[in-house]
């Protein structure tokens, strides 16, 4: 029998394929498009990486698109370790290596704009590798997809490569109208099992009932009831029970029974309350590491916070790793950064960078040195690191699998406001718990804080429907370049190709309304190109182009448009020195009213803010929570409501006493505010202004498909 390129593809890998896997590459051999639909970690690249094999083995070119440049990134260091530097080049818009390769790593919209560009090297290629093409659904950059799925050449395989969707088939058959023959291969199976845990202070317990189907632990809901109402008295019910995570590691034979050091020797009231006080980043490691949870990374949804994280944990005495082990790293990183002078290593603190990383600790975002991240997912990888503090981009098909996902918040700032997860999101991030091979079981940790509902984590960490969704809306810079490389014509059957019009048409009865406002939005959209098309007639005075004239309006709408978002993320920053300097100013005793669910929540002062630039004051609320607290997620400016004394014990010990604050603020009276003061709507800044001038007296702003 014949041997297949298959065959020699995987006799080179260490283990065996799955069946999806298989059928997925087989797929690619026989000449099909492919849609691989698998979990996080399931190895769909596998999929991807046997396309670039095979083009490389018949002398064609193949592309591999990513959404990030981050993943681009590692994926060409991937590609390189694999087939050489010669074969595989990288384009991310801000780096461009050995474009002319045979195999080159790109960003989607590169890919985009090549095509557009009319690119020579498109001539010779065969298969795209579409990395992450659920990114397709994305608000803001998802029409990208669609333009290049949509404008490749007929000849070219698309290799689509996504996470569990749950209308993979109606995406299949799409593909399969547009592109030709497309096989879909679904797979739900998570190689490595998830469980999920909610964190109380320095308690972790089941999200989930066990052998329950999806019910929401009963003894995890009524710690959370009795510590948001301020009842803390009642004892150790829940290690008795057998429903903690400490009596499960009892029951099992593994693990302590119980928390030593802190704590010892006071009520059992205290003791409780301070097992569910905030804990640090340091302080939630040793728990992780006392459960053999070990290596975890820590999503924080900002590049600052991964980096304050890191040096929270530097600056204790927390050590992940042996000496042997610490030797390995600081050599590994000395390799890593050779050839890099020794005064910008300087600027970015790097003695201490790699100190951190030498006790096995480290962050990973998209705004640290390349060098420095390539050695971070390096050190993770060969196990020397056993936590990093990492921003959602990790969780976008980076190699870098841990034990255990801890999530510190459900909410994020997606470039306008702060949104809650998305369960696609959740199931993207805890994607990341378990090691294929390594570990039985992954663990996905949230970090539970006040109003957080476990039904609400629950609701995420349990939802299997995934729809995806088309977001393609086609405006004038689309429109331009679509007329300039197809015409009129074939530009209109493109639009009508798009996934959206085919969601459009294909839905059920009960969606008619649906069906007749996206048809009606189509029709809006070929009238709108009509006339975009008419007044590219000849030129009505001195000699003016049309479609130079409408190119210079596309420029200035574009340039409106990120004006008024940057005017809009100024005005937010603006908020929050705005709250910084009210927590700030904030004295011993002073009784504040914070934003709450339904009401304003009382609060009194213990310990004012010890630093100016990045204030934490200690508050106890009048439900008994008791902690330090920042400007983050405080979107109005507490309000000062009045004063009580605070006496040297409560200032000594605010958690120990948190019931002598409790019960000052129920006895005394405070004009407690009905509402908080809402935000003030957003102005825009004078550039704005000018720009909207500009665009109003601009030429084409009358023409009719403006």
């Amino acid at each position: 029998m014949t041997e297949t390129h298959l065959d020699y593809f995987s006799a080179a890998l260490p283990y065996p394929l799955d069946e999806f896997q298989v059928k997925g590459c087989q797929a690619v051999e026989d000449g099909h498009g492919v849609l691989v639909c698998a979990p996080t970690g399931a190895g769909k690249t596998i999929v991807g990486e046997f396309a670039v094999s095979l083009a490389l083995s018949r002398g064609t070119k193949c592309f591999y698109t990513t959404p990030i440049k981050a993943l681009s990134n590692q994926k060409y260091h991937d590609l390189v370790e694999e087939h050489g530097e010669e074969a595989v080049g990288l384009l991310t818009g801000d780096v461009s290596i050995n474009s002319d390769a045979e195999i080159v790593v790109m960003t989607t919209e590169v890919l985009r704009n090549m095509i557009y560009a009319e690119y020579a090297a498109l001539d010779r290629l065969t298969h795209v590798v579409m990395d992450e093409i659920h990114f397709l659904a994305d608000a803001s950059r998802g029409a990208v997809w669609e333009e290049v799925i949509l404008n490749l050449a007929d000849h070219v395989s698309i290799i689509g490569l996504s996470a569990t969707v749950s209308n993979s088939e109606e995406f299949g058959d799409w593909l399969s109208t547009v592109r030709g023959d497309t096989n879909v291969i679904v797979s739900e199976h998570r190689p490595v099992p998830l469980d999920q845990w909610m964190m109380l202070g320095r308690k972790i317990y089941p999200l989930f009932e066990p052998e329950s189907g999806g019910q929401v632990n009963a003894e995890l809901e009524r710690r959370i009831q009795r510590l948001e109402a301020g009842d803390t008295d009642d004892g150790r019910a829940d290690y008795k029970s057998g429903k903690g995570f400490r009596a499960r590691a009892r029951h099992k034979g593994g693990g302590r029974s119980e928390f030593r050091g802190r704590g010892r020797g006071r009520s059992g009231a205290s003791r409780q309350q301070d097992r569910y006080r905030p804990l640090g980043r340091p302080e939630v490691l040793k728990v992780l590491q006392s459960q053999d949870m070990l290596p975890a990374i820590t999503f924080i949804f900002s590049r600052a916070g991964c980096d304050g994280a890191l040096y929270q944990c530097l600056r204790s005495r927390m050590v992940l790793t042996s000496q042997e082990e610490a030797q390995q790293i600081k050599e590994i990183v000395d390799a890593g950064v050779e050839g890099i002078p020794e005064e910008d290593l300087q600027v970015l603190d790097f003695k201490r960078w790699r100190e951190a990383l030498s006790r096995g600790f480290a962050a990973h975002h998209a705004g640290m040195l390349p060098a420095f991240r390539h050695i971070v997912e390096d050190l993770f990888v060969r196990g020397l690191v056993r936590a990093v503090f990492a921003t959602e981009t990790l969780a976008l098909g980076i190699n870098m699998p841990a034990r255990t996902v801890v999530l510190e918040k459900l909410i994020k700032f997606n470039g306008e406001a702060h949104v809650d997860l998305t369960p696609g999101q959740y199931t993207q991030l805890t994607g990341r718990a378990g090691r294929r091979g390594i570990d039985t079981l992954g663990n996905a940790v949230v970090q539970w804080a006040p109003a957080m509902d476990p039904r609400q984590v629950a609701g995420l960490a349990s939802t299997r429907t995934y729809p995806l969704i088309s977001t393609f809306a086609p405006g004038y810079n689309m429109a331009i370049n679509l007329l300039g490389m197809l015409g009129f014509e074939d530009s209109l059957r493109l639009l009508e190709k798009s996934f959206a019009q085919f969601q459009a048409d294909g839905s059920v009865v009960e969606e008619t309304r649906e069906i007749e406002r996206a048809e009606h939005r189509v029709r809006e959209l070929r009238s709108q190109l009509d006339d975009a098309v008419a007044s590219l007639a000849p030129p009505a005075k001195d000699g003016e182009d049309p479609a130079e004239v409408l190119m210079d309006y596309v420029r200035l709408r574009r340039e409106l448009s990120a004006e008024e978002k940057q005017s809009k993320i100024d005005s937010a920053n603006q908020r929050n020195q705005e709250v910084i300097a009210v927590l700030g100013r904030l004295q011993l005793g002073d009784v504040i009213a914070m934003p709450g669910k339904k009401r304003p929540i009382l609060a009194a002062v213990v310990t004012p803010a010890n630093q100016t630039a990045d204030p934490r004051p200690w508050i106890t609320t009048e439900s008994g929570w008791s902690g330090r607290i920042d400007a983050a997620g405080i979107n109005n400016p507490p309000i000062q409501v009045g004063r009580i004394k605070v006496p040297k014990p409560v200032r000594k010990n605010p958690r120990r006493n948190t019931r002598y604050v409790q019960d000052v603020l129920r006895r005394e009276h405070f004009d407690r505010p009905k509402r908080m003061k809402s935000q003030p709507r957003t102005r825009p800044n004078k550039r704005v202004g000018q720009l909207r001038d500009q665009l109003r007296a601009h030429p084409a702003h009358e023409w009719p498909a403006t």
